[in-house]
């Protein structure tokens, strides 16, 4: 399975979250907190809102609970929101 990070393709397993594929390519980061501080997965089960990515145009989508899917385009977010 495939998936594009801001363009670039990183492949993954079948049934990975989407913060599974980045973690397992080695980003432990992907977002910017209010202080511009570096955020990727905090707590692993949706109750936080460190790990927010755009998935195939949808903002917002936490990446420790969306499953990837072949073919998602997934954009990093900055603390406004806006891709990186």
């Amino acid at each position: 399975m495939r998936i594009t990070v801001d363009g670039e393709p990183v492949d993954g397993a079948a049934g990975q979250t989407i913060a599974g594929v980045l973690l397992a390519s080695g980003r432990r980061t992907w977002r910017s907190g209010p202080s511009g501080a570096p955020r990727g997965v905090f707590c692993g089960i949706g109750a936080c809102f460190d790990c927010l990515v755009t998935v195939n145009g949808v903002r917002d989508v936490r990446a420790c609970r969306r499953r990837a899917h072949d073919g998602d385009a997934v954009a990093t977010q900055s603390r406004g929101g806006d891709a990186r």
